[in-house]
């Protein structure tokens, strides 16, 4: 058993609560650069809320925005540029 399994959900909770609202304050942290960086980004967060639970992806996406996924991306993302996309792409084959 991997020692992340037997971390108290309580705890886990917390400090995934603190991440969301870290990524929150951060939106200078593009979602494009995240999933070049790391290959998950905000939306992953959601989406995973999704699939682990019963509320719908735009649902669970408002809830790690703070906000509707729509007014999140106009207030905070700009368009990715070719560099990024292509960083992105790579660093989501390691995620296979």
């Amino acid at each position: 058993m991997d020692d992340l399994d037997r971390l108290d959900d309580a705890v886990a909770a917390t400090a995934f609560r603190r991440l969301v609202r870290h990524l929150r304050h951060r939106s200078d942290a593009q979602n494009i650069d995240l999933m070049g960086l790391a290959g998950f980004c905000r939306n992953c967060l959601g989406d995973w809320i999704a699939e682990a639970g019963d509320l719908d992806k735009a649902a669970a996406r408002e809830t790690i925005h703070g906000m509707p996924s729509a007014e999140w991306k106009a207030r905070h993302q700009s368009d990715a540029t070719p560099e990024q996309l292509a960083r992105m792409a790579e660093s989501l084959k390691k995620n296979a």
